[in-house]
């Protein structure tokens, strides 16, 4: 296979490759990395994974196009900006800006919490890779498909890290939307590879999507702006990228600035982690840890509801007195708060009594789960009523991979009990979906949106992409409307 990654083959700049400021810095190891990396470089098993991610992101991205607050979403943006040709997934030829595009076709791939996250540095891959190369394509040439899938997986590899170098799960305890504050610089790792940027290039990029993080985490409790926000760091990185490749000069050595660099201030005086930014490159693929979703909930609330439907079969739910679940700080904080009626769809996603309720009622946790009518019936109110949430401080203490453990006790009428205890959450760990899985999600997620005909069409060709001559032909497939999962 010929290498995918080379300037010649998306732009030609004629000059040579510069190096990155210190190449043996963090920013600079991972700007160096970045550059140099062909698709020849990257393992087959991996190349195979990345496909079925990308498969995964637009199975979302169709799912959410025409969600109620995606409409109100498409509504808001474009009567602000409606000069473009930059098309929006799901909405038949309706176009905006570039930079719009990437925040709005971001919102729709995060729009039922049913996109991929990653375990130990959470955020949302596709939501920020897939709009920013989608929006960046036209604007670099004709982008083949083995291109577009090396920087898809450029940006899988880049958010993670740099994700955990600040501490990944701590920064949601902290009540940062730690996607948002890692995911420009993946985004700008995914565009930037589309628009040919060398070792100095890409520093340039890093620099400039560092300084636009950002991200706070108390939009989950009402606000629509949560299904967004991903959104922001996937208009941001691919800002940052276009503004490099122009010859815009970054922060330089951004990551490891004592005085206003990203660890020191995003740190907060509290332990970093800059080896991490170039752990195991080349060697460690995070691409094959992001998780993919198999419920439409935040994803450590994953760990509750495997536990709830591990209960479920074996007791009667009308017995039950009182649910006591134990979490660790990060999905304590981020989903183990009291819920109020009203309860809005984000807040039902993210909050750990509801997802066991439904869970522990229904059998599952999907689209019909956070309809606004199932989430108002009194069945579950019942049993959110009779819940409980703790901090478990020894849950903090486990290895990194072990942090998302949760238990679920179940106290019942008679006095009795039950338990059950996970420690890797179905979709993380060694219980990763297959890819046979990730290929049934997306059959089920899209088989009331669009044709089976035009399914099968995407399906094929995100699946072989990188034998698709011009990305192109997949945007073509995926911008007719689509429907509502809703109705």
């Amino acid at each position: 296979m010929p290498a995918a990654k080379a300037p010649a083959t998306v732009k030609d700049t004629g000059k040579p490759a510069r190096p990155a400021t210190d190449p043996a810095g963090p920013t600079g190891r991972l700007a160096t990395w970045v550059a140099k990396t062909t698709l020849d470089d990257v393992p087959a098993s991996v190349r195979d994974r990345a496909k079925h991610l990308v498969l995964d992101g637009i199975g979302c991205a169709l799912v959410g196009a025409q969600l109620p607050w995606s409409r109100i979403g498409v509504e808001g943006v474009t009567a602000l900006d409606d000069a473009g040709d930059a098309v929006l997934v799901g909405w038949g030829g309706r176009a905006t800006s570039a930079t719009s595009a990437a925040m709005v076709n971001s919102s729709f791939i995060q729009g039922f919490e049913l996109d991929d996250y990653h375990p130990l540095a959470p955020l949302h891959s596709n939501s920020l890779v897939l709009p920013a190369m989608l929006a960046a394509a036209p604007r670099v040439g004709r982008v083949s498909g083995e291109s577009f899938l090396l920087g898809a997986i450029l940006g899988y590899e880049t958010g993670p890290r740099v994700g955990q170098a600040l501490g990944g799960l701590d920064m949601l305890s902290r009540g940062w939307h730690s996607g948002v504050v890692f995911g420009t610089i993946s985004a700008a790792a995914a565009a930037g590879t589309l628009y040919g940027l060398d070792a100095a290039g890409f520093e340039d990029a890093f620099g400039m999507a560092a300084t636009q993080s950002c991200g706070l985490m108390s939009a989950m409790y009402e606000s629509m702006v949560k299904r967004m926000q991903h959104g922001f760091a996937s208009r941001n990185g691919l800002t940052a990228a276009a503004l490099a490749a122009a010859g815009y000069v970054g922060i330089k050595r951004v990551f490891e600035r004592h005085y206003g660099g990203w660890l020191a201030v995003f740190g907060e005086c509290h332990r970093t982690y800059p080896e991490e930014i170039y752990a195991g490159l080349s060697t460690l693929w995070e691409t094959e840890r992001i998780a993919v979703k198999a419920y439409a909930c935040m994803g450590l609330l994953h760990a509750a509801v495997d536990a709830a439907l591990e209960l479920r079969p074996k007791v009667d739910v009308s017995q039950i007195q009182r649910i006591d679940i134990d979490m660790g700080s990060a999905a304590y904080s981020h989903g183990g708060w009291q819920a109020e009626r009203p309860l809005q769809v984000i807040g039902a996603q993210m909050n750990v009594a509801y997802a066991v309720a439904v869970a522990l009622l229904d059998g599952d946790v999907l689209v019909d789960q956070f309809t606004q009518d199932r989430i108002n019936r009194d069945d579950v109110w019942a049993l959110i009523d009779r819940t409980v949430t703790h901090h478990e401080r020894a849950y903090d203490n486990l290895p990194i991979d072990e942090r998302l453990t949760t238990q679920v006790r179940l106290t019942f009428k008679d006095g009795s009990t039950r338990a059950a205890k996970v420690v890797h959450p179905r979709g993380t760990g060694d219980r990763n979906l297959t890819n046979a899985e990730i290929r049934d999600k997306y059959a089920k997620l899209t088989h009331r949106i669009i044709a089976a005909d035009r399914q099968a069409a995407i399906e094929k060709a995100v699946l072989g992409i990188d034998t698709v001559d011009d990305i192109a032909q997949l945007t073509a497939l995926l911008t007719p409307a689509v429907h509502s999962p809703l109705g």
